[in-house]
């Protein structure tokens, strides 16, 4: 796989770098919520020599620093980074969380990486594991990472080893599931009296050699004559794999006639095919046994990714241009060449300030140097992208994460990463080039946030943190989007579920101070006339001295959808004069604006006025505005106000067996169905329009009803009329709440 330059990362003090991109590893865990990514992360430090006891780094730091209230409930909630050195590599172990909340933590990881391990629990029964592995997988194979599955928790296993790899197989293989195989099977100890038969080794199929941890030292060992049966079928459907991947198309004549095919051959077509991504080993992994200084598996994992997973010198780097659009050339992996880097995530330290992890491409990176940040933001679905900005930026201290440490670095060289401290106000998907030669590198697609959060000030100190804080807290996260709607008067903030919404307040609450309240999300509704009336608006007022007058005569009608507000002057004969006729339409507008039946904004109306009076004394601007607004308030009382509701174009993607119960649900709620399409890997996608105001939690209800398994989008359709009674519950409630206040 090329020259590595051994480093390694001492108990303390100065972090040594990598020497060339030859010699680095970025390596994604990837897997469902559970799975055992972080206690694999820690099993694989320790083994390394970056921890001197399970879990804990040398000066007594979980590896793992996540927010208190996360950590309480064991549940990673942000990407995490821990550099450890085998076999002459330095090797970037990013842990992604799980659980779908928090799926652009894992897509940052994913930007970051250049590999995947892929984290399967066997303590999950079979059918949960198919159904929440699928779209992690798929969330690798779209940006053609080279992939390697890890079975954990096989001491305490519900689905048995190999039943869990032919599962692998078929739904992660999909149409080749001979490209999904084990490199080795587990040895099972003697039964215990509880009929649980505990986990002792491994034996590695090619190499027919049995790795035994029984004894608290990992031992090499040959299989018995009774071992040697049941694994010759798996080594030979793993070889067969293999051949059926290797480049060299003699090795299948050679295999087939029976000829010998040496085990150096086939590691070495093994480990081409990895970095490919057109084979995906399935390794096993479990907690070392008691005394054990290393844990099953783990430096076969170890060894996999050294030799196997591809350098960062082997990876298509995204697209450059730039800063106006412009093609540039495809930057290089060279620490000799110009800097080209991103920022991957951004988070806070209340010591140190914000704290950028960054992902050099190209170039070297070096404390106190002077960069360009150029960002466009993320990509956000339908198109969107966040503003523009550039700035010249003093890059702070670099260092090397590791638990709560931030250990210094001379420098960064393509391919690795590194944490930089007081990078300006870089946000996540920002492009780091020389100064005086700006690039902006093609941004990743963040999922779109669908679950509101209405959220007001606590109390009147909070009141001047909040917009800060909210604005940090969505510059660190993008999946979080935040709108000051200005129908609703509410300030929102998007997010990807439940579990997100929490970790956002308790975020604010902890890092920025600011205490919210969170409250009903309402959706924007509109008013519109049914039929064609008339108002007559009179503001006459005499209270000594100038008094105000003025009398207009209109005629609403309603307007097909989209038209917005028309106003027409027919006024003849000057009974409105000519620099008051502004005035009414002003007036109209605005109390269209504030609403005419339960506060909400009217549309689709042509309003037209007909007649009036003035006074040459008492008229005035501003009574004509209030004559203008009683007006079309009393055309409102004549007649029949509809309440319009937003309705959205939803499109849902499931596996075929939910396609009933979602159906059935957005019926529930109201939706049309208006078709479906079979899409790859025996999923269908569902297109419905259903209003808002009945899908404000449907991320969180489709998540629970397809058991992780389905996502959706949605996109503003139209306004459309409410159902009367509907319509009459919330302007009820409108009214009632106008009277109590």
């Amino acid at each position: 796989m090329g020259d590595r330059t051994h480093t390694h990362t001492g108990a303390a003090g100065r972090a040594v770098t990598a020497g060339r991109p030859a010699s680095v590893r970025n390596v994604a865990l990837v897997g469902h919520s559970g799975s055992g990514k972080t206690t694999l992360v820690e099993a694989l430090a320790l083994t390394a020599g970056a921890l001197n006891r399970a879990g804990r780094v040398e000066d007594g730091a979980t590896v793992s620093d996540h927010d208190e209230i996360e950590r309480r409930r064991r549940r990673s909630v942000q990407l995490s980074l821990v550099p450890v050195d085998w076999d002459g590599c330095r090797i970037n172990l990013l842990d992604t969380p799980g659980y779908a909340d928090f799926v652009g933590e894992l897509r940052a990881g994913l930007r970051a990486a250049d590999a995947a391990l892929f984290v399967v629990s066997a303590a999950q029964e079979a059918d949960a594991v198919a159904g929440t592995t699928r779209a992690l997988w798929e969330e690798c194979a779209a940006v053609g990472m080279p992939r390697a599955v890890v079975v954990t928790h096989l001491d305490t296993a519900r689905t048995p080893f190999d039943e869990l790899t032919r599962i692998c197989g078929r739904i992660l293989g999909h149409d080749d599931p001979d490209a999904v195989l084990p490199l080795h099977v587990p040895v099972l100890g003697p039964e215990g009296p509880d009929g649980h038969a505990p986990l002792t080794g491994l034996t590695g199929l090619l190499t027919r050699r049995i790795f035994d941890y029984s004894s608290g030292e990992r031992r090499e060992e040959p299989p018995s004559a009774e071992q040697r049966g049941p694994l010759r079928e798996a080594r030979d459907r793993l070889i067969e794999g293999i051949i059926a991947e290797s480049e060299d198309e003699t090795l299948m004549d050679r295999y087939l006639s029976g000829g010998d095919i040496d085990v150096a051959t086939l590691v070495d077509d093994l480990e081409r095919a990895v970095a490919r991504g057109t084979f995906h080993p399935v390794l096993a992994a479990a907690p070392a046994p008691e005394g054990a200084r290393q844990g099953i598996g783990t430096v076969e994992i170890l060894d996999l990714i050294s030799r196997g997973f591809p350098s960062p010198e082997e990876r298509v780097l995204p697209t450059v241009t730039a800063p106006d659009g412009s093609p540039r050339p495809v930057p290089v992996c060279d620490p000799a060449a110009p800097l080209l880097a991103e920022v991957v995530k951004t988070s806070s330290d209340p010591y140190v300030g914000r704290i950028s992890l960054v992902r050099v491409f190209s170039g070297t990176l070096r404390p106190d140097a002077t960069v360009h940040v150029c960002g466009h933001g993320l990509a956000e679905p339908g198109g969107r992208t966040r503003p523009d900005h550039e700035a010249e930026v003093r890059v702070g201290a670099l260092s090397s994460p590791f638990g709560k440490q931030q250990r210094p670095l001379d420098s960064c060289v393509a391919g690795d990463l590194a944490c930089v401290s007081k990078l300006g106000e870089a946000e996540t998907g920002d492009t780091l080039s020389e100064d005086g030669d700006p690039l902006l590198m093609e941004p990743w697609t963040m999922p779109d946030p669908l679950l509101p959060l209405a959220v007001r000030a606590h109390g009147k100190a909070d009141e001047d943190r909040l917009s800060q804080g909210l604005a940090r807290l969505v510059a660190e996260d993008p999946t979080m989007r935040l709108e000051q709607n200005q129908d609703t008067r509410q300030v929102v903030l998007w997010c990807m579920g439940e579990a997100h919404t929490e970790v956002a307040l308790e975020r604010l609450r902890s890092r920025y101070g600011v205490q919210v309240d969170a409250e009903p999300h309402r959706v924007p509704l509109r008013e519109t006339f049914a039929s064609r009336t008339a108002g007559r608006g009179r503001h006459v007022k005499q209270s000594g001295g100038h008094g105000q007058y003025a009398v207009c005569e209109i005629e609403v009608e309603p307007l097909p959808p989209g038209t917005g507000i028309e106003f027409v002057d027919k006024v003849v004969g000057g009974s409105v004069p000519r620099q008051f006729v502004a005035s009414v339409e002003k007036g109209v507008r605005g109390q269209a604006a504030r609403g005419v039946a339960a506060g909400h904004p009217l549309v689709d109306v042509r309003v037209t006025l007909l007649d009036g009076k003035a006074h040459s004394v008492d008229s005035s601007d501003a009574a004509f505005q209030t004559a203008g607004a009683l007006a079309l308030r009393e055309a409102a009382a004549d007649t029949r106000i509809q309440l319009l509701e937003p309705v959205a174009e939803v499109g849902v993607l499931v596996p075929d067996d939910y396609v009933g119960a979602v159906m059935s649900d957005l019926a529930g709620r109201r939706g049309r169905v208006v078709g479906t399409e079979q899409e790859s890997g025996e999923r269908t996608l569902v297109r419905a329009e259903v209003p808002e105001i009945e899908i404000g939690r449907y991320t969180v209800d489709l998540r629970s009803m397809t058991h992780g398994t389905g996502r959706f989008d949605r996109a503003y359709a139209r306004h459309e009329p409410m159902p009367p009674q509907l319509a009459d519950r919330i302007r009820e409630a409108a009214e009632n709440g106008a009277n109590s206040g």
